[in-house]
């Protein structure tokens, strides 16, 4: 049987799996052991199956995952999204558009300590979307802005998804997470002027009735300068100390400065609870860590899932035949790169964040090495695109988790994310035109 006609086969049965609502690591492992068996003989099969889960797994490097998450679990019982919210209420307070600035804000700082997307959208829009409803903002651009906001837990470190890369392309963990911080703060601060833009022009219509000046006097108002919780800005900063300050410093590696934030995240949790007694405390424990074992389980399924199937991808030649072919092509390798990048956009409508990763990763990084591009640019955009997926329909995970934990329709927030993702978008091309832009920061970096 052609080999191409199998590479084919295999990715039809990922797409129609995955279709069907499979799980996406079974929908992964499957085609990939269709596609080996059909290569090689059952032996061959039978040896990956008993090799693959550890080998994938047992890399110590890839404790940094479950540290990163327990402190980014740790740090939400901590309640220190919400006091950095009231912080930045107050701080925006003047401008027009001062709630949806406030939520972009607190967004990115507090996915400087919990590098997750959906933790900071979930997180973001129980605290944000009910004030900015009752203050005027459609449900629309309230679900859309903490939706695309909450992506910043994906670029802003500790990011998970930058650790992945990392892990993955064998580049520096070090590197990955000071890379991201300038297109981070980049886009957060595009997701502001576009809101300072969009309320000056648009007629507050508040949720519910007694007019304009009625609804915002029922929104809560932040507190005096004095009262304000400056305590969650305090632990978000000593967190971003531990984990950025430790690396560069050279006190620790990056896998034991996320297990040192988790231990401090753990200690902020306990100060926090302190007064509501040890019972309150311990299930405040327990749900953290329940909640870290879960996402931890996800995450590895995903890498051994696709792991049968990057062995499959391997087995058939299709990252060498892949290079090949497009470097004997007259192109530009900007084009090339260019094209590749594009896919991984429809890409992100139908398939989950980390599978795109660990299926494209392995097949991009080595095309884009061959042409002379750097791997730390190359992650950023991968993860730039990846953004790009999590609000898009028909998965687009932050734009339901938005809509779950906030009441809206998904259909709303669908339609607000727009505007953002084409400022994403033109984010993407200005970081590709300028690749200092995000290097110029890890250059700085002493390894």
């Amino acid at each position: 049987m052609d080999t191409g006609f199998i590479v084919a086969l295999v990715i039809v049965l990922l797409i129609v799996q995955l279709a069907f609502k499979m799980p996406v690591w079974i929908a992964l492992a499957s085609s990939g052991l269709v596609g080996i068996l059909l290569l090689r003989d059952p032996k061959f099969v039978t040896s990956t199956l008993a090799s693959a889960p550890f080998e994938q797994t047992s890399t110590f490097t890839l404790t940094i995952i479950p540290m990163f998450i327990l402190m980014g679990i740790f740090a939400v019982k901590a309640r220190i999204a919400g006091q950095v919210f009231e912080i930045a209420r107050r701080v925006f307070l003047r401008l027009p558009g001062g709630l949806g600035i406030s939520t972009v804000a607190a967004c990115a700082g507090f996915a400087a300590v919990s590098g997750s997307s959906i933790g900071t959208a979930a997180t973001m829009s129980r605290l944000s979307i009910g004030e900015m409803r009752k203050a005027g903002y459609p449900p629309s651009l309230a679900g859309a802005l903490v939706a695309m906001a909450g992506t910043l837990g994906a670029m802003i470190p500790p990011s998970v998804f930058l650790v992945l890369y990392a892990i993955l392309s064998g580049e520096s963990i070090a590197q990955m997470l000071a890379a991201g911080i300038v297109p981070g703060i980049l886009s957060a601060i595009a997701y502001m002027v576009y809101i300072l833009i969009r309320t000056r022009k648009m007629t507050m219509t508040p949720a519910g009735a007694g007019g304009l000046a009625a609804e915002l006097e029922a929104v809560a108002q932040p507190a005096a300068w004095r009262d304000l919780p400056y305590r969650g800005l305090v632990r978000l900063v000593i967190l971003f100390i531990i984990i950025m300050g430790g690396i560069y410093s050279g006190l620790f590696t990056p896998t034991e400065s996320a297990a040192i934030g988790a231990l401090f995240a753990a200690f902020m949790l306990i100060f926090e609870f302190r007064k509501d007694g040890i019972r309150t405390m311990t299930r405040q424990f327990i749900e953290a860590l329940k909640e870290t074992a879960q996402t931890t389980s996800m995450v590895f399924a995903i890498i051994v899932g696709s792991a049968v199937l990057s062995l499959f991808f391997i087995v058939a030649r299709v990252p060498q035949t892949l290079a090949s072919t497009l470097t004997e092509t007259d192109l530009p390798g900007w084009v090339i790169l260019a094209g590749l990048l594009a896919l991984l956009i429809p890409m992100g409508m139908a398939l989950e964040s980390i599978s795109i990763m660990v299926i494209t990763v392995p097949l991009i990084y080595p095309i884009a090495m061959d042409f002379g591009f750097d791997g730390v640019w190359l992650g950023i955009l991968i993860v730039k695109l990846i953004e790009i997926g999590m609000v898009t329909p028909p998965v687009g995970i932050n734009v339901f988790v938005v809509a779950g934990t906030s009441g809206l329709r998904s259909s709303d927030v669908f339609r607000g994310v727009w505007p953002f993702v084409l400022i994403e978008i033109v984010m993407i091309v200005v970081l590709f035109a300028v690749p200092d832009i995000v290097l110029w920061l890890p250059s700085l970096a002493v390894e």
